[in-house]
């Protein structure tokens, strides 16, 4: 575990000037994650970063999403990054961060996001090594009510991971980055996520749905529990076979309840996998471990945190890693080809 925690990679931290009225740069939060290993993470950081700003007359804090439009469509992240807007401006839930509104210049993508100081859920699990089954079964609880929201809309996510979900001042969770989050009636074949957290469907190219966001939080929940995942490796693609083998070592010290629920989750046929039966979530709200959770308290965030992160102003950046400098006077100019593929951002 410790091997595996040691392969994150840290990223840059940057000041800019914002060409939008009524907001001014203060300081960076963070870059969008590099990964963990080579593995983690696809192209995050390669193309954006994030920048905390101020509002000029109502002084409220908000993380700015920057991203190269050249950058973007060499990588040919077009699709996901409009993909990312249109979902973010089109839903509002208490345990998913906010978007106030996008923007774009000649060279940059910009989405102006809620806030959240409370840092990453993967650096307090880092440093706790593992949570109890009381902590990881709140953090599961507002998960789980996010994710029963965004199917409704019928929005799967396809990107869960402890570094995705931020706590807030109270220690609630906040789900961002939504670059891999699609709509989909039906079924999509696109190869994209975190490889520790892929579903089998996913590496077998047999097309997927939203089963994917249940298996994801199987894993989240045992990561959570023993403070690794139960699939990883150096190469993503010993991963993608140990997923594909199903093999699991389970602690003897592991919540017996939980681990029911987290293997009714990791069913590699989803048509059996809990959250997509009948029922959908509601399977996953009416499971054992759950007994005696008020659904509604839930949603309205009556659950009392267990993790009250600790932030001195409303622009504490203390939760969130410090990095290094980095020279931003460089910017990759983007063609007005480019630029017209995001005429409506």
């Amino acid at each position: 575990m410790a091997q595996w925690l040691g392969q994150r990679t840290r990223g840059h931290r940057i000041a800019v000037s914002i060409p939008r009225p009524g907001v001014v740069s203060v300081y960076c939060v963070k870059t969008p994650k590099a990964p963990r290993g080579s593995s983690r993470g696809w192209c995050a950081g390669s193309f954006g970063r994030v920048v905390l700003v101020r509002h000029k007359d109502t002084k409220e804090y908000y993380a700015l999403k920057m991203m190269s439009i050249a950058a973007v469509v060499r990588l040919k992240q077009t699709e996901h990054v409009k993909s990312e807007r249109e979902i973010l401006e089109s839903i509002h839930h208490p345990f998913i961060v906010n978007m106030s509104w996008s923007y774009h210049d000649q060279n940059f993508l910009y989405m102006l996001l809620e806030y959240v100081p409370g840092g990453e859920l993967f650096s307090y699990l880092r440093k706790s090594g593992f949570f109890n089954s009381a902590w990881a079964n709140f953090f599961a609880c507002e998960l789980i009510s996010a994710i029963d929201y965004l199917h409704s809309k019928l929005i799967v996510y396809r990107d869960l991971k402890p570094e995705n979900l931020l706590l807030d001042y109270e220690g609630h969770m906040k789900i961002t980055d939504f670059g891999f989050a699609k709509r989909l009636r039906d079924r999509t074949w696109t190869l994209c996520g975190t490889p520790e957290y892929l579903a089998p469907e996913i590496i077998q190219s047999k097309g997927h749905n939203k089963a994917v966001d249940w298996w994801s939080l199987g894993i989240l929940i045992y990561e959570m529990l023993v403070g690794c995942p139960p699939f990883f490796d150096d190469n993503p693609f010993d991963i993608y076979e140990k997923i594909l083998i199903g093999k699991i070592t389970w602690p003897k010290s592991m919540d017996p309840v939980a681990k029911d629920l987290i293997k009714k989750l990791l069913v590699h046929d989803r048509t059996r996998r809990l959250g997509n039966m009948k029922s959908g979530a509601e399977d996953v709200k009416n499971h054992r471990w759950f007994k005696g959770i008020k659904w509604t308290d839930v949603r309205e965030r009556k659950l009392k945190p267990p993790i009250v992160p600790k932030i001195s102003h409303a622009g504490d950046t203390n939760n969130f890693e410090e990095y290094p400098d980095e020279d931003t006077k460089f910017v990759e100019e983007a063609t007005p080809e480019d630029v017209a593929l995001f005429t409506d951002f």
